[in-house]
């Protein structure tokens, strides 16, 4: 059987599928940090072992640890709501970078003196790699863009 697509058509198809693959990762795990508990087999199922996460308050490098340092920065919140535009994603082979616009929505715990929102508007970066277990997110990085509220106290 013969294929009726050129080489460079059917590269640009992978392209596209990759690109699709390496969003989906990203808007993974926006929706998650909002349901879910993030653990140890989250963490495998979106990042690499090197990766490298940095919000604008801390930054974590390596899987060993990544679910419980996600756990404790959504602590500080009865709930979150993260809001992700479509991604921009450019694949070059086994690497893709990535970037998109995130509003979250940061609901305080009840009582103390802040209002019971804190939101930001944040610019995401990042990147992912090809592994054996599919695309990961090797890096993501969060620059803030603008506040409304006032975010919890720093310990």
């Amino acid at each position: 059987m013969t294929s009726n697509h050129s080489p460079a058509v059917s590269a640009t198809v992978a392209e596209s599928t990759d690109a699709a693959l390496v969003a989906e990762l990203l808007g993974r795990y926006l929706v998650t940090l909002d349901d879910e508990e993030p653990d140890d087999a989250w963490a495998r199922g979106l990042f690499t072992e090197d990766a490298v996460v940095t919000f604008p308050m801390s930054r974590h490098e390596g899987l060993a640890g990544l679910a419980e340092w996600h756990r404790a920065s959504l602590a500080a919140f009865a709930r979150t709501q993260h809001l992700g535009s479509p991604a921009v994603v450019t694949v070059s082979g086994d690497r893709a970078v990535l970037r998109a616009n995130v509003l979250t929505t940061h609901v305080h715990h009840p009582g103390g003196d802040r209002p019971p929102l804190f939101r930001a508007g944040t610019l995401v970066r990042g990147g992912a790699r090809r592994t054996a277990a599919g695309w990961r997110l090797v890096e993501l990085s969060f620059t803030v863009q603008f506040t409304e509220g006032r975010p919890p106290a720093r310990d």
